[in-house]
Order: structure tokens, then sequence, then C-alpha cells
């Protein structure tokens, strides 16, 4: 419903003046035509004035006749007069209570007039009230449906939240459950695998035994071996010093030259024999590895230097055998022999696999 706009205090003035103008000039007409209809009143009738003249002639008793009636005469024109005054005054009266009641009857109307202008005003103002309550009263419905619409919107963003938070509470519980189950798992498996590592930590220890206890063993028999090999050859070696010494010049040199090469061979071998009770193993090596190393001694049997020829392809093992022969020192063996015999052994080449040194 649209608002209708409050008159203002010239508008509001503007008809109580006219209708009180217009009720005016009703009123001073309506006493101008009843002053016009007013019928005529009859012509007042003369009064009669008698003039009493005193005949000498006249007797006493006519005197006083004539006095007596020009008194009546003179007492009915005034009774007359007092009539007709009277009617003047009826006439005048009536006349007055005309206007009077006509007066009455126009400020009647104007009363009504002003009633009827109050009545419309309040029916104005009723309508106005009436069309601003609705106004207001849509106004307050708009706003609480705003209000209610505003509330709607909070607990659905409300639900929403707590939805995504109960989602994510979810998730989360989810991603605890999956990483307790997890670290379960992890904790088995580590478990397996401690108790593997524990078993090939167990397995590993017993080769180890087993492996020390076969080296022991081995190193025993190849000392042993070396034992009988050193003495075979100092055996051979004072043989053939007593076969020189015994035979002819021709045997001797014969001798000396079949000798030279049984002693070589027999160097080569000691050296090797030499080398293996130094050596540390290493966890690389393996069967079919070949090194070959760049050896120089002195004619006393020192070793002078060790380096590497020609590499096996693994490191640890070719320096697990250049540290083996360095941890010779001197082969007294050597001292004694003609330079002829030596000179080979100044500077050479030996190769050496793991089978050779693990004699």
């Amino acid at each position: 419903m649209q608002q209708q706009r409050e008159p203002s205090a010239s508008e509001s003035y503007f008809w109580p003046s006219v209708w009180a103008i217009g009720l005016h000039v009703l009123v001073f007409g309506m006493l101008f035509v009843s002053f016009a209809m007013t019928p005529e009143l009859p012509p007042a009738k003369p009064i009669v004035q008698a003039t009493l003249y005193q005949l000498k002639s006249k007797s006493r008793a006519t005197t006083q006749t004539n006095q007596k009636i020009a008194g009546e005469a003179q007492k009915s024109a005034a009774r007359q007069t007092e009539v007709e005054q009277m009617e003047q005054k009826k006439v005048e009266q009536e006349a007055i209570k005309a206007a009077e009641q006509k007066k009455e009857e126009a400020a009647q109307k104007a009363e009504e007039a002003k009633k009827a202008d109050e009545s419309k005003k309040a029916a104005e103002a009723k309508k106005a009230d009436e069309a601003k309550k609705a106004d207001e009263a849509k106004k307050t419905a708009e706003a609480k449906k705003a209000e209610e619409k505003q509330l709607a919107d909070i607990a659905k963003k409300k639900a929403e939240e707590e939805a995504k938070k109960a989602a994510e509470e979810e998730a989360k519980k989810a991603a605890a459950e999956e990483a307790k189950k997890k670290i379960v798992e992890d904790a088995k498996k580590k478990a397996a695998e401690d108790a593997k590592k524990k078993a090939e930590a167990e397995e590993a220890k017993k080769k180890v035994a087993e492996e020390a206890k076969k080296k022991a063993a081995a190193d025993a028999a190849k000392k042993k071996s070396q034992d009988a090999a050193r003495k075979s050859a100092e055996d051979k070696k004072a043989q053939a010093l007593a076969d020189l010494l015994s035979d002819t010049p021709q045997r001797q040199q014969a001798l000396a030259d079949e000798q030279g090469d049984e002693v070589a061979g027999s160097f080569d071998d000691l050296i090797r024999a030499r080398a293996a009770e130094g050596w540390a193993r290493p966890p690389s090596a393996r069967k079919g590895m070949t090194v070959v190393l760049q050896i120089g001694m002195l004619p006393d049997g020192t070793v002078t230097s060790v380096s590497v020829a020609k590499s096996s392809g693994d490191g640890p093992f070719d320096a697990s055998a250049v540290a083996a022969v360095k941890n010779i020192g001197r082969l007294t063996e050597m001292q004694g022999m003609k330079p002829s015999d030596f000179a080979p052994y100044r500077s050479f080449k030996m190769t050496f696999t793991p089978e050779d040194l693990a004699l």
C-alpha cells in the first residue's frame, strides 16, 4: 500500500477557512432574503387627539360630558397605540427570531459541515494511519522475513560447519586408525625383520665361527705345509750346494743352472707362502680374482716396494695383496744368492689370487 503524504499546515487550514467564509456569506444572504421577504405591516392608525374647548355658552354638565368623552377617546387612542406598538414589537421579535433561527440553522449547517469536514479528515487520517500501519506491518513482515532468512542462513552455515567439522574429525579418526594400523604393521614388520636379522646374525655368527674354525684348521695345515715346503727347499738348497761342491766344474755348472731354476721357483713359492701368512681376507674376495703386483727387493731379501701392476677390479682385494707382500719385510733365505740369480728379483712382477694367499 502506498504511503500517503502528511498535509502541511497551510493545507490543513485552507479548507476550514473556505468553509467559514462560505458559511458567513450564506448567513448574510439568508438575513438579506429574510428582510426582503418580510411582509409589509399595515399603516399605523392615526392617533386621535381630542382638544377640549370649553364653551362658555355650554352648561357644566355638557362640559363634563365632553370632557369624559374626550378622556375616553384619549384612552382608546392610547390603547390602540399600545396595541399597534405591541404588534410592531411582536413582528420585530418574530423577524429577529426568524433571523436568529436562520442564523442557528446556518450555524448548525456550518457545524454539520465542520463535523463532515472533521469526519472526512478523521477518515482520511484513519485511512493514512491504516496505510501507515499497513506499511509498517509490511516493513515488519519484510524485516521478520529477512531476520528469518538470516537465521536460516546462519543455521545452514552452522550445520555446514558442523558437518565439515564432523567430516574432518572422521577423517582425522580414520587417519589416526590408519596410522595406528600402519604402526602396528610396521612394528610387526620390524619385529619380523629383527627376527630375520637376528637369525641371519646367528647364522652369520655360526658361519663365521665355522669359517674361523676352518681357517684355523687351514692355517694349521698351511703352516704345516709351509714348514714342509721351507724344509724341503732348504734341503734342496743344501743338496744343491753339496752337489756343486762335490762334482766337477762341468757338473757343478750344469747342476747350478738346473738348481737355479728350481731355486727361483722355490723363492716364488716362498714369497707366496710368506705373503699368505700376513694376509687379511677382505669380504669381497672371491675365487677367480687375479692381481699382478710389481715388487722391488734388495740382495739381502728386504722388500722395498710393492705396487699394483694390474688390478683385479676389486680395490679391497688389491690392497690386501699389497699389504700382505709388504708384511713379509725381509726374506733371509735370499741372502748369499749369486748376483745372476738375484737379478730377476730386484724388480719383478708376481700374480696373486685368493687361492694363492689362502694356502
